[in-house]
């Protein structure tokens, strides 16, 4: 499972490269070396971290990342690809893994999805299993400010899935579509995350207007 961490690095690492420096993202107002500088900071300065969760702190983490924005554009890409230093939280041998896969699917998709020509990828099925496992447990959290029931119905398996709820309440809406288009819709990327909205219509517009995600 480790593998999927490593292979999402590698490939946001390649698009970063590709696309340069000055491309757009899905996360508002950073651009391609906006993202990179951020991963890198994550990783390597955790004295920033709590600034990520905590708005007061958020000052301290920007200036922080700003500065590791400055750096090189290919220096920041190596940052990226060669992961985390050994005395890092993420070096400890399964933290990869468990703190990692998520980040850089959604972060790939940040950039992927923020270009003109985005098709949605063909995912290996163990790691689509792996982003249900996760959505359907970090949903509760991605949701907190959601004033309607939730549950999530995935639709690419051959039979029926039953829905799984995530959010208590009513009216209830369903989200229906792949693993990985529900965990990008409750990240905060609805706009581009492939997923329909089913329920009463002011229920979803609600939905749709909450800020999701972290």
């Amino acid at each position: 499972m480790a593998s999927y961490a490593r292979t999402e690095r590698a490939a946001l690492a390649d698009l970063l490269s590709q696309v340069g420096p000055d491309a757009p993202t899905l996360c508002a107002g950073w651009t391609t070396r906006d993202l990179a500088a951020h991963l890198v900071v994550r990783e390597r300065r955790p004295d920033s971290s709590p600034g990520i969760l905590f708005k007061p702190l958020a000052g301290y983490t920007d200036k922080v990342r700003l500065k590791k924005a400055a750096l090189p554009y290919e220096e920041l890409i190596h940052l990226v690809r060669t992961g985390p230093p050994r005395l890092s939280l993420f070096g400890i041998p399964g933290v990869d893994t468990a703190a990692n896969t998520m980040e850089y699917f959604v972060h790939l998709e940040d950039v992927r999805r923020a270009q003109p020509d985005f098709k949605p990828r063909d995912l290996e099925p163990g790691l689509t299993e792996f982003l249900w496992k996760r959505v359907r447990t970090g949903a509760k959290l991605m949701l907190r400010k959601v004033p309607v029931g939730v549950e999530l119905r995935r639709t690419d398996t051959a039979e029926e899935a039953q829905p799984v709820r995530v959010r208590k309440g009513a009216p209830l809406v369903t989200l229906a579509g792949p693993p990985a288009e529900l965990l990008l819709y409750v990240y905060g990327r609805k706009g581009q995350a492939l997923v329909t909205a089913e329920g009463d219509a002011d229920a979803v517009r609600r939905l749709e207007e909450t800020p999701t995600g972290l």
